[in-house]
């Protein structure tokens, strides 16, 4: 399958068929965030595996604002521990979601792996730049009501928000780790045979922020993705 016939197949299987006429752009998006991946990254790795995460309620079902878990979240204990391949993978995909805040300016932009935790499966979070947020999302109907990210997680299907307070009143799941934000995009991550295998998540405080050209940043970085994840 030719590159633009990869990215064509991606749009139809995550509902974003309205970029068809954006394939070009999509396709050069792709071969830049492949181009940077060479990029020298100093990061200790302490700081790939372990990241500042926000309290959680009694219940687990959100996040207590501007309040930190005074225990960082532990990537290293949901990924089998620290191995060279995982770090080198974190390396990457660290260098991705820094190529999409810049590219786009986005506010907040995550990239998280379906992986089994003790409670079943969830959406684990590897690299994000932005205000620390939870770490895990859990794949559930229950938990897909109040998560945009659960739901694409279970769905594969494609969300765009363009005013979350319009998108809430209307009976749409948005959870909330900054309450400033307006704006997000969501996208599924695709394995080979199509199950969705992980996210790419991009919120902004400005309504209507996602227009196509960020839009088709980010489909490539879910299509780059993939093949970088532990």
């Amino acid at each position: 399958m030719s590159g633009p016939e990869r990215i064509r197949a991606y749009l139809f299987a995550s509902g974003l068929d309205a970029l068809g006429d954006h394939i070009p752009v999509i396709e050069k998006s792709i071969h830049d965030l492949i181009g940077q991946l060479n990029t020298p990254m100093d990061v200790s790795v302490d700081s790939l595996y372990r990241y500042p995460v926000p309290r959680l309620s009694e219940d687990g079902a959100c996040s207590l604002i501007d309040e930190l878990d005074p225990v960082p979240y532990d990537l290293a204990r949901t990924l089998g521990g620290e191995s060279e391949a995982s770090t080198r993978k974190l390396k990457l995909l660290n260098i991705v979601v820094t190529r999409l805040s810049l590219m786009t300016g986005a506010d907040w932009v995550g990239l998280y792996q379906r992986r089994a935790v003790h409670e079943g499966e969830a959406l684990v979070k590897l690299a994000y730049r932005g205000r620390p947020s939870r770490a895990e999302f859990p794949l559930t109907e229950a938990f897909a009501q109040s998560s945009t990210n659960s739901r694409v997680g279970l769905d594969g299907m494609a969300l765009v928000i363009d005013d979350v307070a319009k998108h809430t009143a209307g009976g749409g799941g948005f959870y909330v780790c900054d309450d400033q934000v307006q704006s997000e995009m969501c996208l599924p991550l695709f394995d080979e045979a199509g199950r969705t295998i992980g996210i790419i998540d991009a919120e902004a405080q400005p309504l209507s922020f996602f227009n196509a050209e960020r839009q088709c940043v980010l489909v490539a970085a879910a299509m780059v993705a993939p093949a970088l994840l532990p």
